[in-house]
């Protein structure tokens, strides 16, 4: 009798967290206990954003430190059109709010997609401890203009009155909105799968590697790393959008670089490049900051040797210690 394979086992790993996902809001629900299903939304929309930027670094080896400005302008998106939509002023030209939640996310890409595009195609252009301070400073100048954008709220940020909508769902109701950002986020793994799995994700994971021997095979490493870069800024700001409608406000904080390290340290905890690294990464913190946050006003201290101990004995999150080697599954 031989062992599962480690792709085999973090396949099983794989399903097993995304039921446990699932399954622990609908006990919760059956308990009318709706507190715990919305620490299960924190988690799923957390994961979300780190999905969109495990795509940058966990397969093209892209170390944003400017993601949080994606995922800022995403809830901006959220709270912008709704605030327009209830009091009922056009946004320009006559073009008016809306607090349909497709909308949104299509705006939210629209914009993120715009936005990266020149911060990619410039940041590209460096590497190294470079690219990081660059995505940075991208991303603070983005976090300081909100800041002073009295219009929509300033430093103050944003209330959203009443969640966004969803056809055919009520959005008030915790469950029902947790099943939608569940869904979001099964989508935007099925996203990933599929990258990774293409002659894209090859050419990206092989610029990762050595950019000079792809270049070789005629491929340029900067257009494959400059179109995941924007795919990343869209999926991150799509979480973004949902974080506003989760919190019903949003404000500056969500583009500062705290939460730029917050993401990357959510797929170093979950795995770099693995499927569910961001899921197990944003349960483990999500836990963390729920079991230590009500003792303790620094559990990020003990959070802080958790991912200690991941990068020096485990560096493969911790999906490497439950399913083994292997990336794929």
């Amino acid at each position: 009798m031989t062992n599962a394979s480690p792709t085999s086992r973090e396949t099983i790993v794989n399903a097993l967290l995304a039921l446990l996902l699932l399954g622990l809001p609908l006990l919760a629900f059956a308990m009318g206990e709706p507190f715990y299903i919305t620490l299960a939304t924190r988690i799923a929309v957390l994961a979300l954003a780190a999905v969109g930027l495990n795509i940058a670094l966990g397969l093209g080896g892209l170390v944003s430190f400017g993601h949080a400005a994606f995922f800022g302008l995403g809830g901006y998106a959220a709270g912008i059109l709704a605030t327009h939509a209830f009091d009922g002023v056009p946004l320009f030209a006559g073009i008016p709010g809306t607090v349909s939640m497709p909308v949104i996310w299509l705006v939210t890409m629209v914009a993120c997609g715009l936005v990266a595009l020149p911060i990619g195609a410039i940041s590209l252009r460096t590497a190294g401890v470079y690219f990081i301070m660059i995505t940075l400073a991208f991303a603070q100048m983005i976090y300081y203009f909100a800041i002073s954008w009295p219009a929509y709220g300033g430093e103050d940020g944003l209330s959203i009155y009443v969640r966004n909508e969803f056809p055919g769902v009520n959005t008030t109701q915790p469950l029902p909105f947790f099943l939608i950002c569940y869904a979001v986020l099964m989508a935007a793994l099925g996203l990933f799968w599929l990258l990774r799995g293409s002659r894209f994700g090859a050419a990206l994971q092989a610029a990762r590697q050595n950019a000079t021997r792809l270049s070789a095979v005629g491929i340029a490493p900067f257009n494959i790393r400059l179109v995941a870069f924007i795919i990343s800024a869209m999926v991150t700001g799509v979480a973004g959008a949902l974080f506003a409608d989760l919190n019903k406000f949003v404000s500056p904080s969500m583009m500062s670089w705290h939460m730029s390290g917050e993401l990357i340290v959510l797929i170093i905890l979950g795995g770099k490049g693995r499927l569910f690294g961001p899921v197990a990464g944003a349960m483990l913190y999500v836990l963390f900051e729920f079991a230590l946050g009500g003792i303790t006003e620094r559990w990020q201290f003990f959070l802080g040797l958790i991912l200690l101990g991941v990068v020096l004995f485990a560096r493969g999150g911790l999906l490497g210690l439950l399913a083994g080697k292997a990336r794929h599954g």
